[in-house]
């Protein structure tokens, strides 16, 4: 059994608790979580449909009221004055732990800034638990979350990325690995990387190679579930072999086009990996006069 403590401090202000939740596998919720969610005053939920269905299974009556990126500046107000006059309050979100890549960080910050507790519970959380188990360097690490959706922006996130020597952890939805994989192979040129979907559930899988692989891979096997992508960090031997490449442009694409590319995706790439035009790739691929 674990230690009772008061949900109070000496002077009668209530505590914000950050409870995590399974991320796929209900097993995964620990004895203490449960049993704050069962005593707190109040629980704020990313989406309260979502964590009803988690708190019938664990028979928790305490109320809910959402907390979620849409709602967050008309809700703290209320949330901090329940705080203020003792309650506690449980904060979750749909899976994992809250504040990463979820609703959480602004209560955090507007209870920290009033002088009320915080008090965080391990737990849950899909970015190192795919990380020890990926076959990568486990240290250092870099979480990113969810990178920018529009290629530009991406592209512009990923560049200042390229040196990092951690390794990098994302998460992706399966509709857009393959796009973002491609973004990632112009950028930092063809890594180890390890996708892992569907953790602590029935079809958890990790699929392991470079990005080209993967990317074959991809092309002829549709994915479902919430992805998280790791990539291997900047050992420095791309850059060692960029600088002594003797393979022509003309070699470089005819490369991307045996692996699957289509030709004016693979002059693409190149110009791209060699930071030249587009135009001087097409030139000498199709060995045009200059």
């Amino acid at each position: 059994m674990y230690n009772q403590k008061s949900f109070k401090d000496h002077s009668g202000i209530g505590t914000l608790y950050l409870v995590p939740t399974p991320i796929g596998n209900l097993e995964d919720m620990t004895y203490r979580s449960v049993r704050l969610l069962h005593e707190a005053d109040l629980i704020a939920s990313e989406d309260t449909r979502n964590t009803q269905k988690l708190l019938n299974h664990f028979e928790v009556e305490t109320p809910q009221k959402s907390l979620h990126e849409h709602n967050y500046k008309e809700r703290i107000p209320y949330l901090l004055e329940q705080l203020k006059i003792g309650q506690s309050i449980a904060q979750v979100s749909d899976a994992g732990m809250p504040s990463i890549s979820d609703p959480g960080h602004e209560l955090v910050v507007a209870c920290i800034e009033e002088g009320i507790p915080v008090v965080s519970v391990p737990g849950p959380t899909a970015g190192i638990t795919a990380l020890i188990a990926s076959g990568l360097v486990p240290q250092p690490f870099l979480f990113y979350g969810f990178l920018p959706r529009k290629k530009k922006e991406q592209k512009e996130t990923l560049a200042q990325l390229k040196t990092q020597t951690a390794t990098l952890i994302f998460y992706e939805s399966p509709y857009r690995v393959s796009a973002t994989l491609e973004n990632i192979r112009v950028v930092f040129g063809n890594r180890q990387v390890v996708l892992c979907r569907e953790l602590t559930k029935i079809h958890e899988e990790y699929l392991r190679g470079d990005i080209d692989e993967l990317l074959m891979y991809l092309k002829e096997n549709q994915i479902k579930g919430e992805c998280c992508l790791m990539v291997a960090g900047d050992d420095g031997r791309l850059i060692e072999a960029e600088e002594v490449n003797q393979v022509s442009l003309k070699e470089q694409v005819e490369a991307l086009i045996t692996a699957g590319e289509k030709p004016n995706a693979a002059i693409k790439k190149v110009a791209a990996m060699n930071h030249l035009k587009k135009q001087e790739v097409y030139r000498q691929f199709h060995e045009l006069d200059a």
